[in-house]
């Protein structure tokens, strides 16, 4: 993984703020635009309506704010795109919150997203991470469980080419082979891989030291064979050169460490990096989805990467 700043993240509207949310686009905007006893709103959220006072009061306040210089003019194609945006943030803020409550969760504070993990979650997420005690109260609910994909999991140590002691039998057939043990071997004692048969030197190359590698088919029959690195050529003694920790099953969540870091902050191994990363990507998917079943928009407050509103110009 790639180094990560300590920087507070620049999570706002000012630059293309639908820029890397485009793809997602939303649902139709369907809601009704105004609700009785409400007025105005800027969508509904489990059937309940979201004023748009709450809107009114983010724009007003990124207007009057160290920001403003910045902010497009009042009126044009990009302050409706903002809108759009800061209503997205705003929704997904109110939904956070009742399932928060509904969940029995505390909200929770915290310092804001590092720049990496901002992008990871897309730029509406990330806002409403970074502004809502109750987004990230869900966050930590709803990630709790995560685990890292085996594809993202790194492979074993391979051996280096070059000189390895080996050990080796050939099998006239498939099932012979398939049933041969370390103990059946013969040893050939230090070669070179090149001076193997080209098809068993891939497969001892592309195995860890020390495991069975077989059965391998050319010319000759079936191969099975064992390698471990030659300790003067690899420049460490052979019992370095060993099988490392296999990787946990397909599924099984990495412990977390101890005090296990907020997904802000810089991680202090690997597989907490991978593990963040992988919290990051649930959230992502179940806001995602619990936006699609709960989220109503209305017409003119679209998703800004939606295809079907009429300010929608990114370009790919």
């Amino acid at each position: 993984m790639t180094s990560r700043s300590h920087a507070r993240p620049l999570v706002t509207p000012t630059a293309s703020p639908a820029a890397d949310d485009v793809g997602a686009g939303g649902p139709p905007a369907t809601g009704a635009a105004t609700a009785p006893g409400v007025g105005r709103v800027i969508g509904w959220v489990g059937g309940r309506p979201v004023p748009r006072d709450l809107l009114d009061r983010r724009i007003a306040a990124l207007r009057h704010g160290p920001l403003k210089a910045a902010l497009p003019a009042p009126g044009s194609a990009e302050a409706r795109q903002l809108a759009r945006w800061l209503t997205q943030v705003v929704l997904t803020e109110v939904l956070c919150e009742a399932t928060a409550r509904a969940a029995g969760l505390a909200p929770l504070d915290g310092p804001p997203l590092d720049r990496l993990a901002a992008v990871e979650l897309g730029s509406i997420n990330a806002a409403a991470y970074n502004g809502s005690p109750w987004v990230r109260a869900v966050f930590e609910h709803v990630t709790a469980a995560s685990a890292v994909p085996a594809a993202w999991r790194p492979r074993p140590s391979r051996p280096s080419a070059g000189a390895h002691h080996v050990r080796h039998r050939l099998f006239p057939d498939r099932a012979a082979a398939e049933r041969a043990t370390a103990d059946e071997l013969e040893s050939l004692g230090r070669v070179e891989l090149a001076s193997l048969p080209a098809a068993l030197a891939e497969a001892i190359a592309s195995h860890p030291h020390g495991t069975l590698v077989g059965p391998v088919q050319d010319g000759l029959g079936w191969h099975v064979a064992l390698a471990t690195p030659d300790s003067s050529s690899t420049g460490r003694p052979a019992s370095a050169a060993t099988t490392p920790p296999s990787p946990p099953d397909e599924g099984e969540a990495i412990p977390p460490m101890p005090a296990s870091p907020q997904p802000h902050q810089r991680p202090w191994s690997p597989q907490a990096d991978l593990l963040q990363a992988a919290r990051r990507r649930t959230f992502a998917r179940w806001l995602d989805r619990t936006r699609a079943e709960q989220v109503a928009l209305v017409p003119g407050l679209e998703h800004p990467g939606d295809p079907r509103q009429p300010d929608n110009h990114h370009k790919h």
